[in-house]
């Protein structure tokens, strides 16, 4: 079926007034068919929402806003002129993953994670044999913003560098998963996970009885657990600690969030000294050791004597008890330079480096452009391309070549001239599509899936992650600093899609 038959299709007109109009466009749609037909895994949940009148979808909605409201679970947009916090978003339809198919998910992120932090060991130890061998150019790594000297020398416990890891992910028109870039320094989003799975037991508590989703509520236990099996040597108490910048970071609600989801203090730099190579934090009862701190605060903040003299955030003498051992911190320092987008082309070569394997989950096919045949390539036809800058976040920067401007596409052009290496371009990859609320009807809008990846003394992958949803119609930017949203995310705990179509008819 084309998609312009979609819409008429007798099953869609089946389904009442929320799917009356709904087109899931020339993308891999994760809820239907290309006949128009209900995928078995999302029968339930067409079932559900369409037996709901409109009156019903919005009074749940209000619920869920009021709920994040009275909770204080917001976010922050820097250059929104009518302010800065915005109540979290999330839609009321779920995402959906089959047991079989999280499987291989797992395998895949874990297999990326793992050969990730050899190279961070690696070109931290001193050692650099990716270097010597000749699988990352030298430059490419000393020429990285996130790459640190200072870091040089440092070696965590289990050379865990990089313990929480937010890896995002995206499906193409065949369905098929793709990575489309890692982030290693400070990945927000995993309070949202939690938080979204409250709201929605909260507004559909039946709709759990058709299905067997594991849980995310144990997310703090399994965060509290990896951080203490970071300890330094000889503590068999660990004093931990949530390192915040303070209540105007976009992500200060998720601190405040994560440190008592794990029963532990949440601090900012004034918050801590540092006293003959330990760091000691202020409390009431006097000075007390801290023996792990998960950091918020971006590299160039954690230390003023080592680091940006003028930050007030971090901590002086922090760098200092890194390598005395004393005090561990989460995520390590030096990180950025393993989620450059430019580092990131090389990824698929270090996981068969270190690990002898070929890459479970495919990169986006991306051209580095400062290799004059990737140039070549791409420069002339950027209009059907996505244009990413090497060391933004957050989605800004990204120029959509199918949706830009004839005067932004030249100005991207010669931004690449200029400085090659700050730049890479991406195939267009059409994200996958769910069915979202816009007032009253359920629309096709573009997802992606950010999912954690925690590593400690092991290396575990928390279940589901962060559904982002493009809100905006058309667009691909998921990003809520960008006008996105995001969707609970149901991780099937023992059924495949088979087994759901069975139960179902």
């Amino acid at each position: 079926m084309t998609t312009d038959q979609f819409s008429d299709s007798l099953l869609l007109d089946s389904l009442g007034v929320l799917l009356a109009d709904y087109n899931p466009g020339k993308n891999f749609d994760e809820t239907f068919l290309p006949d128009g037909s209900v995928r078995a895994l999302y029968q339930r949940i067409v079932e559900c929402f369409t037996a709901l009148d409109v009156s019903e979808i919005n009074r749940l909605e209000r619920l869920v806003d009021e709920e994040f409201r009275r909770q204080g679970i917001t976010f922050n947009v820097y250059d929104d002129e009518e302010g800065t916090e915005r109540v979290w978003l999330m839609d009321l339809f779920p995402r959906l993953i089959s047991a079989v198919e999280w499987g291989k998910l797992e395998k895949g992120l874990s297999q990326r994670i793992k050969a990730l932090n050899y190279f961070l060991a690696d070109i931290y130890s001193g050692d650099s044999n990716v270097i010597g061998d000749g699988v990352v150019p030298r430059w490419m790594i000393t020429s990285s913003e996130g790459f640190q000297r200072s870091a040089s020398g440092i070696s965590p416990t289990h050379g865990a560098h990089c313990n929480i890891a937010g890896i995002d992910l995206v499906r193409d028109r065949d369905g098929k998963y793709r990575i489309l870039e890692d982030n290693l320094r400070n990945p927000s989003g995993i309070s949202y996970v939690v938080e979204n799975r409250a709201a929605m037991a909260k507004a559909f508590p039946r709709l759990f009885n058709h299905y067997t989703v594991k849980p995310v509520e144990q997310f703090g236990k399994m965060m509290r657990n990896m951080l203490e099996s970071m300890t330094p040597a000889g503590v068999d108490s660990p004093h931990i600690v949530v390192l915040t910048p303070g209540i105007f970071n976009s992500a200060y609600a998720e601190h405040v969030f994560l440190a008592r989801l794990m029963g532990v203090e949440l601090v900012e730099g004034r918050d801590l000294m540092v006293d003959d190579h330990t760091v000691h934090a202020r409390t009431i009862e006097g000075l007390v050791p801290v023996d792990v701190i998960y950091r918020r605060v971006d590299d160039d903040y954690l230390d003023p004597v080592a680091f940006r003299p003028d930050s007030v955030l971090g901590v002086p003498g922090l760098l200092g008890a890194v390598r005395a051992g004393t005090v561990t911190i989460c995520n390590s320092i030096g990180n950025g330079v393993a989620d450059d987008k430019a580092v990131y082309t090389y990824v698929p070569d270090l996981i068969e480096y270190y690990l002898g394997e070929k890459p479970i989950i495919d990169n986006v096919k991306t051209y580095r452009m400062y290799e004059p045949d990737h140039y070549e390539e791409a420069i002339e036809r950027l209009d059907g391309l996505v244009v990413k800058p090497v060391a933004e976040s957050g989605g800004y920067g990204v120029l959509i070549g199918p949706h830009a401007t004839e005067q932004q596409l030249k100005k991207a052009r010669a931004a690449i001239e200029a400085e090659p290496r700050n730049w890479i371009v991406q195939d267009l990859v059409e994200l996958s599509s769910l069915p979202t609320l816009t007032g009253e009807r359920l629309e096709s809008r573009h997802i992606d899936l950010r999912p954690f990846v925690l590593t400690g003394e092991r290396t575990e992958v928390f279940p589901g992650g962060l559904t982002r949803v493009a809100l905006r119609k058309g667009s691909l930017i998921v990003n809520s600093s960008q006008g996105g949203g995001s969707k609970d995310t149901w991780v099937l705990a023992s059924e495949t899609p088979e087994k759901v179509q069975h139960k179902t008819r």
